[in-house]
């Protein structure tokens, strides 16, 4: 039986900071290394070989009259060094005089006058080759290259000693430099961390540095859509509860009618108003609920988009026998666009059109007339019109349209006042703009809706 692999913690950003520039530190120091090894032998291969062809000139500057042929003169020792750089002097392929050191055998076959690399007796060798004052004497000056090696490793080591001491004094102001660094981030966890569930005051900004303020302002503006948010919510319930006080005392008012009356046309009655209160509680409480959903929206998407006109025919057939029991009409424009789109997804535009419709048939008197239509303007906008014939409104009561639970007094009509709470809503999500005026042609309300396709 396998059991899931438990996933591993995240690193401290502390951690990944100090591991990535100790790591880039060390990886500058090898790079540096390699270059310094680089140049330095260049550099001590070039005076070298310069030391190798003075010393061949001073060679050549010596008479060679002086040197007994008969035998093979040696060099001696002067120095505890000098071994390290030896010659031959060759008359033809005799070798006349030698450094005390260097072996019989030739450092080099070469004749030319130049530098060569060889190897003697399982020795590597640097040499330069030049001629005598005589054509037939060839002078031959070597060194060995592990001396050579032996130089530039001295050399490059005198640089990198110090750059190798200092790499941990470095290793720790840089973790002393990361480490005051995320301190600010820790501070600001700790204070997150500390504040109670129901404080969303604002995090002080003081002493930030600019690297975690934009942090900290997100934070701030976190909490103060979630003061918003809260208070809304505290606000919504107080009003909901409120509301659907009414119509359950009403259905408990009647209920009671019900129970205690004797006539069979009274408890009739009785029950019917008990229904017709738990219908307009239902209807109540499904806005309440389709409310709080839009409420909760915290995004939205902005690329769905609904073909206005057939969703404006089917809400219109559901609402035609509502209409009917009030002798009203829902009439639309034959001239709809059949190419308008709105910016919504259907269930959305459902929504609003249905609230749009509701309020104009709930509002207006028996026999009203409601018109719907929409169209695209020359300004590359579209638009959808509701307007209806009842009584309207006047500039103040439109001014409060969309308030929760505002209701128009003297209509004599049952609701809730939510409707254009969800149709503000919906608009204001999905940037619609609302507007309301008096119908020129009806009387009553027109309610204009725009929006860029």
């Amino acid at each position: 039986m396998s059991s899931a692999a438990t996933p591993r913690a995240p690193r401290s950003l502390q951690t990944r900071l100090l591991t990535t520039v100790l790591t880039l530190v060390l990886l500058a120091w090898g790079v540096a290394a390699a270059l310094a090894w680089h140049e330095t032998d260049e550099e001590v291969s070039d005076l070298l070989d310069a030391h190798l062809a003075q010393t061949a000139a001073l060679l050549r500057l010596q008479p060679l009259d002086e040197l007994d042929e008969d035998r093979l003169n040696e060099a001696p020792e002067l120095d505890k060094h000098q071994p390290r750089v030896v010659f031959q002097l060759w008359h033809e392929d005799q070798l006349l005089a030698r450094s005390a050191s260097a072996p019989q055998e030739p450092l080099t076959q070469r004749r030319q006058r130049g530098f060569a690399d060889s190897q003697v007796n399982g020795k590597a060798w640097r040499v330069f080759v030049t001629q005598g004052r005589e054509r037939d004497v060839r002078i031959v000056v070597g060194e060995l290259q592990s001396v050579r090696r032996e130089i530039v490793l001295a050399a490059v080591l005198s640089i990198l000693k110090p750059m190798a001491w200092a790499l941990p004094l470095l290793a720790l102001g840089i973790w002393w430099a990361v480490r005051g660094s995320v301190r600010p981030l820790g501070r600001l966890g700790t204070a997150v961390g500390a504040r109670q569930p129901q404080s969303l005051e604002p995090l002080s900004t003081e002493g930030v540095p600019p690297e975690v303020l934009p942090l900290v302002t997100a934070l701030n503006e976190l909490f103060e859509r979630m003061a918003r948010l809260l208070a809304t919510e505290q606000q919504f319930t107080a009003d909901a509860a409120h509301e659907l006080r009414t119509p359950i005392a009403g259905i408990r008012m009647q209920a009671q009618v019900a129970q205690g009356a004797t006539d069979t046309q009274e408890r009739a009655a009785a029950l019917q108003a008990t229904v017709q209160g738990c219908d307009r509680a239902t209807r109540l409480v499904e806005q309440l609920l389709q409310l709080a959903r839009l409420d909760a929206e915290a995004t939205h998407d902005s690329g769905s988009s609904t073909p206005l006109n057939e969703v404006a025919r089917q809400v219109a057939a559901d609402l035609q026998a509502t209409a009917e029991r009030r002798q009203q009409r829902i009439v639309l424009q034959r001239h709809l666009a059949p190419d308008v789109r709105i910016p919504l997804p259907e269930p959305l535009a459902r929504v609003l059109l249905r609230n749009l419709l509701d309020n104009a048939l709930r509002y207006s008197p028996d026999g009203a007339e409601v018109q719907l239509q929409m169209d695209a303007q020359g300004d590359g906008q579209a638009q959808l019109i509701v307007e209806d014939s009842g009584p309207g409104l006047t500039p103040e009561e439109q001014a409060r349209l969309g308030e929760r639970f505002f209701r128009v007094l003297g209509t004599g009509q049952s609701g809730s006042g939510l409707g254009w709470s969800i149709i503000q809503r919906i608009a204001r999500l999905h940037h619609l703009q609302v507007g309301t005026d008096r119908s020129p042609g009806l009387g009553g309300l027109r309610v204009t809706v725009r929006w860029k396709p």
